[in-house]
């Protein structure tokens, strides 16, 4: 059990995720947080992260740093996102083990599992099949994580334990068309056709992929529950249960937003996985439950789009 004097070193605390687990963590009473810029500490840069965990010694890593994007971004630039996650989670998790840093926390997410698998997704169908070929460079990094947290906690005795988020939005998502995921970008497409008077907008694929979509702060709060509890398995699947197809989230954000527009579809382009929703039942039997207000975290994360982009 970590006390609120607890050093927790956050890894990623400027992104959309990280920066929530921060904010979350200051409310819970945890005020001893580590955050260094990336301009003072290169995630990539193996020396610098060893020596920076051996100095610093926090009692709890969060690995919420990672390079992410939607299909495009995913399927155009693979070897950047091998490498990159590869780097930046082997520097991590090797370099607290050598630290001595006893709790880690890593974050996966739900493209880790086959394109076709059975649904919901229980954790057990891990490697049961093929991935996606538009995010298996990044599925693939996220698994050596989860598989390096596993081992390194067998061999050496240490929790390190990983979590798979569904899709997440909220404030400080990535709204640049050419790297966001699907929602931010229906929110980009949608509001600028509405701007713009436009009477239609054009979406990827058939747009009948289903997606599950969880809200940042219900995710940082979930990870908060798991940080002070010993989980059995290796990794458990946290998100909200339910998953909609894209036409469906579209529409429900031309609703939220007052405008109707015709939705067109670009056949040309990759869906992606075609069901993505992940069964919870292993995370909820620690007593946890997932939260699913799609309205207010709606709300919040459309007020911070208007304010910031």
């Amino acid at each position: 059990m970590l006390n609120n004097k607890a050093k927790i070193f956050i890894a990623g605390h400027k992104g959309m995720v990280g920066s929530c687990i921060c904010k979350k963590l200051k409310q819970n009473g945890y005020s001893n947080l580590l955050l260094v810029d990336k301009k003072k500490l290169n995630l990539l840069d193996q020396i610098k992260v060893y020596e920076y965990l051996r100095k610093a010694k926090p009692n709890l890593v969060i690995i919420a740093a990672a390079k992410v994007g939607g299909i495009l971004a995913n399927s155009k630039f693979k070897e950047k996102f091998l490498y990159e996650n590869l780097q930046i989670q082997n520097n991590l998790i090797h370099g607290s083990y050598l630290a001595n840093i006893k709790n880690l926390i890593f974050l996966g997410s739900s493209c880790i599992y086959p394109k076709n698998c059975k649904q919901p997704i229980k954790e057990e169908y891990l490697m049961s099949g093929k991935l996606e070929k538009t995010n298996d460079a990044y599925a693939i990094a996220k698994i050596a994580g989860i598989y390096m947290c596993e081992n390194y906690s067998k061999s050496y005795n240490l929790n390190y334990k990983s979590l798979m988020p569904p899709n997440i939005y909220g404030p400080g998502d990535n709204y640049n068309l050419q790297t966001s995921h699907f929602f931010p970008a229906l929110i980009k497409k949608i509001t600028t056709a509405k701007k713009k008077n436009k009477k239609s907008i054009i979406l990827w694929g058939t747009g009948n992929a289903k997606r599950e979509l969880m809200f940042v702060e219900d995710f940082a709060d979930a990870l908060i529950f798991f940080m002070n509890r010993k989980i059995k398995e290796p990794f458990l699947n946290i998100g909200t249960g339910k998953s909609y197809p894209i036409h469906w989230f579209a529409k429900f954000i031309m609703r939220k937003i007052g405008v109707k527009l015709k939705l067109k579809f670009d056949r040309s382009k990759p869906d992606g996985m075609p069901k993505k929703c992940l069964d919870i039942s292993l995370a909820k039997k620690y007593g946890w439950r997932p939260q699913n207000n799609l309205d207010e975290g709606f709300e919040i994360t459309y007020k911070d789009f208007q304010k910031n982009y």
